[in-house]
């Protein structure tokens, strides 16, 4: 990057040339300098900005499923489908965002608009929730099972709710994948130092996130429960306002990733590849080689021993001569791309297990003992909060004791691979499904010990406590998992395209949410059959949540083996 008016550095208190950032400028368009953005400095604003984010987002999330199969009235079958379509668009709309971001907007602007949707789509949803009398907890909250034991809502309420939530994913659509990009974009990967700082960011990203959703789970839930949906969601609407604020104090300490006339679409570049490489499939493959002559002899040794050597082809025109359609890191950044398919795909087993913490994980919960002291129960969805707080209690240990510890023995600056981090996270998913198919085995017993099989309404006598270690489980396989697919994907995809990055992560999410909503219909409509008891009937002391977890147990177990195949073959990008 061409740098002007750089002072020479006999001036005092001017920046040095070494001092500069290439390929960043600042809010102005002017060259950046490390003694004066970037790094933790904007990392700070950024993660604030995110933490309020992730309580406004798990202020409805995390206890969606209660508000649909009460005030709205919903069965458990279809609040639970509505969940994880919801939790699945919010997850893949952000590869449109992404899109947006990378290719037109950049990712501050796109940040800016997003968060503007986000508001307006929480305060929406909260003017939705004071147009039904059974807003009032006392009167329908406690009685989530049944359609009947809440008044039918107003059409008009229905249809502006689910107004209101799809503008709130669409809001995300934008926020989330820019956010955490802009987060590791203000650090430097050239600098040896600088670049172990943005692997601790990931770790601190993942750290912050969890303080919120941990704190929306503890205080919003209760609130939603006992006092009113109105100021659960307002919370939230007013947080969400504060955290653009925040976000727009910083805009003078970031660095922005420049852009040359070369670089302004990139998804027009490596779409060229595709388009060139199938128009020249019949190219005898002999023809690359004669690119040594002008200079590729690079390319021609990567060829030999890469995958997707077909899109080298991208580099000829359909007459076979020495003419470049495509220039090598056009087709290197294809190939990238191309790379982190099968990871994605093996990883979404993650995404279906995932879906279940803030679904029937609740629904358990909810039919159990949540006391904890005399005139007090914990709201069914404040669970998930273990979650957070193992998260909470492992991520500093994880930085700063076994990432240390590790990298002694390693020789790696994060300790351990990215793609054996997910790994670890993927076999704890497995066994926290395991645990959660046995605690519902004991719940279930439990049941019929009492006689409370055809009671659902009745406290069965098991304290929730029993929940806890699927909880934690699942809180660690978060620090494996959920931070290593981000980082993978923010490190591996090319540098033009990391919005897009983090949006892959995002939809592995976003895809098992579908998934499991499709797992869920297909089951039900096969065990409800011929007059069958459904695994997810609405009274669950009748249902089977426990075959289901056994099911996601097994099919965890057999994409981890996949998972295994492709890892050991993948080849990181310096």
């Amino acid at each position: 990057m061409a740098i002007s008016s750089v002072s020479d550095g006999t001036d005092a208190g001017a920046p040095l040339l070494e001092d500069a950032v290439e390929g960043y400028v600042d809010c102005r368009g002017r060259p950046v300098y490390k003694s004066s953005s970037g790094g933790w400095r904007s990392a700070y604003f950024i993660i604030v900005v995110e933490i309020a984010e992730r309580f406004a987002y798990y202020g409805i999330a995390s206890n969606l499923i209660t508000y649909l199969t009460g005030p709205l009235g919903q069965s458990t079958v279809k609040a639970a489908e509505n969940v994880n379509v919801w939790l699945g668009a919010t997850s893949l709309l952000p590869v449109l965002g992404a899109i947006v971001a990378d290719s037109f907007l950049g990712r501050y602007r796109t940040i800016v608009v997003a968060s503007l949707i986000y508001v307006l789509g929480l305060g929406l949803l909260t003017l939705s929730t004071t147009f039904s009398s059974s807003n009032d907890p006392s009167d329908c909250q406690k009685k989530t099972d049944k359609i009947a034991s809440c008044g039918s809502p107003d059409q008009c309420q229905v249809i502006l709710f689910f107004f209101s939530l799809y503008l709130v994913a669409l809001g995300q659509s934008g926020h989330k994948p820019c956010v955490q990009a802009f987060g590791a974009d203000q650090f430097d990967e050239e600098d040896p130092e600088e670049c172990k700082l943005k692997s601790s960011f990931f770790n601190w990203w993942s750290f912050g996130i969890s303080v919120g959703a941990f704190s929306t789970r503890l205080v919003l839930n209760y609130i939603q429960d006992n006092l009113s949906w109105g100021l659960g969601f307002g919370i939230p609407c007013i947080f969400m306002a504060a955290a653009l604020v925040v976000f727009l104090l910083g805009t003078k300490t970031y660095r922005y990733c420049s852009k040359t006339d070369d670089q302004k679409s990139p998804f027009g570049r490596i779409g060229r590849v595709f388009v060139a490489a199938i128009r020249n499939w019949q190219t005898k493959p002999s023809a690359i080689v004669l690119l040594e002559e002008q200079g590729y002899e690079t390319l021609a040794h990567q060829s030999h021993h890469e995958q997707f050597k077909f899109l080298n082809k991208a580099l000829l025109v359909p007459d076979g001569s020495k003419t470049v359609m495509c220039s090598i890191s056009d087709v290197e950044d294809a190939k990238a791309l191309l790379k982190l398919v099968p990871i994605w795909t093996t990883s979404l087993v993650y995404g279906i297990v995932y879906a279940q913490s803030s679904t029937f994980f609740t629904k358990q919960g909810a039919t159990m003992d949540r006391s904890v002291s005399p005139g007090f129960d914990m709201p069914a969805a404040s669970l998930q909060c273990f979650i957070n707080l193992a998260i909470i209690l492992a991520m500093p240990v994880y930085d700063r004791v076994f990432v240390p510890i590790a990298r002694a023995s390693t020789g790696k600056p994060a300790g351990i691979t990215m793609l054996q981090r997910i790994g670890i996270g993927i076999i704890l998913c497995a066994i926290s499904m395991v645990i959660a198919a046995l605690v519902e085995t004991k719940r279930l017993e439990t049941a019929e010990e009492y006689g409370l099989v055809d009671k659902p309404k009745e406290m069965i006598p098991m304290s929730f406590w029993w929940l806890v270690p699927q909880y934690v489980i699942f809180g660690l396989a978060d620090v494996f998992t959920f931070v290593g697919l981000q980082e993978f994907f923010y490190d591996q995809a090319p540098k033009q395209l990391r919005s897009v990055g983090i949006s892959l992560f995002l939809s592995v999410l976003g895809v098992g949410s579908l998934l499991s909503s499709y797992l869920i219909s297909t089951i039900d409509g096969i065990t409800s059959a011929n007059g069958g008891v459904s695994w997810f009937d609405n009274n669950l002391n009748q249902a089977h949540l426990d075959y289901f977890y056994w099911l996601l147990a097994g099919l965890t177990a057999f994409m981890f083996t996949a998972y295994l195949y492709f890892a050991k073959s993948y080849i990181y990008k310096r």
